[in-house]
């Protein structure tokens, strides 16, 4: 990418034109010394404005679940060099996980939820009993998933505050057991992300909620099966779930924060059946 200035240019990409966000920017010299280090932006951009003595350099490119890309870059007088295009191939070479239906493995999938408390620490807690199914379609735009969490499974390590987060003041479990999502469309982010479109009903109300869905990889389990594996994460607003219970202590602080986490980490079987 030519641009103006001193300092190293560069985009990275995927082999489908894809930006790696995040992916990180090794420079060395002929000794083998690292000069420079620098890391993309959401864009796959690269700006460093550090000026490098003129010469010959090793530039490398990685990004967590893609093989490294080496290549030898010349720094002009004025200290600059526009690497342009640098592609990252993913590892095992498997953009998507095969299209069908996929179950999801609660025993290992994780679904978090933080809250912040007293304006400043967090309070981590998770639901311990869910279930669900993501149908993979071959166009990853048509795929689909739904989810069923147990409101009373909510455990934040403390027994007193699991009571209150069970009461009329949150879930209300009694009245409301389940927590349930079901996409209404994918939209896609990059190679490997998408943004989930769906309804989230939770305490009597049913509201849009997006998740940002990242694919981490499929590989074989030792049951003989094949699994996926994704990473979620949305931000909800508990007053938009008619959970406006709070405490306001010294200086107006609220107790508990207005917004909640949530952070999904997400094994799938393929099939309809999970192996045990």
């Amino acid at each position: 990418m030519a641009g103006a200035g001193a300092g190293v240019r560069a985009q990275v990409r995927t082999r489908d034109g894809w930006a790696v966000q995040h992916a990180v920017l090794t420079v060395t010299d002929m000794t083998g010394a690292q000069v420079l280090r620098a890391e993309a932006d959401d864009e796959g951009v690269i700006r460093s404005g550090e000026a490098l003595p003129a010469g010959p350099y090793t530039v490398i490119a990685t990004a967590i679940g893609y093989a490294p890309a080496a290549s030898t870059a010349m720094v002009t007088a004025a200290g600059r060099a526009d690497l342009g295009t640098l592609v990252l191939a993913r590892q095992g070479g498997v953009e998507l996980p095969p299209p069908g239906p996929w179950t999801i493995d609660p025993m290992h999938s994780t679904v978090a939820a933080t809250a912040q408390h007293l304006g400043i620490t967090s309070v981590h807690g998770r639901f311990t009993e869910f279930s669900g199914r993501i149908d993979i379609d071959g166009q990853p735009e048509k795929s689909a998933v739904q989810a069923v969490i147990r409101a009373g499974s909510i455990d934040t390590g403390n027994g007193m505050r699991d009571g209150h987060l069970k009461s009329g003041d949150f879930l209300n479990v009694e009245e409301y057991p389940e927590i349930t999502y079901r996409s209404s469309s994918v939209e896609t982010a990059g190679p490997d992300r998408w943004t989930v479109h769906g309804t989230l009903a939770m305490h009597g109300v049913v509201r849009d909620v997006d998740l940002d869905l990242t694919y981490l990889g499929t590989g074989p389990d030792p049951w003989g099966g094949t699994r996926a594996a994704f990473r979620a994460s949305a931000e909800l607003r508990r007053e938009d779930f008619s959970m406006n219970y709070n405490q306001v202590v010294a200086a107006g602080i609220a107790a508990i924060g207005t917004t909640l986490k949530v952070d999904l980490d997400i094994q799938a079987v393929q099939g309809e059946t999970l192996p045990f």
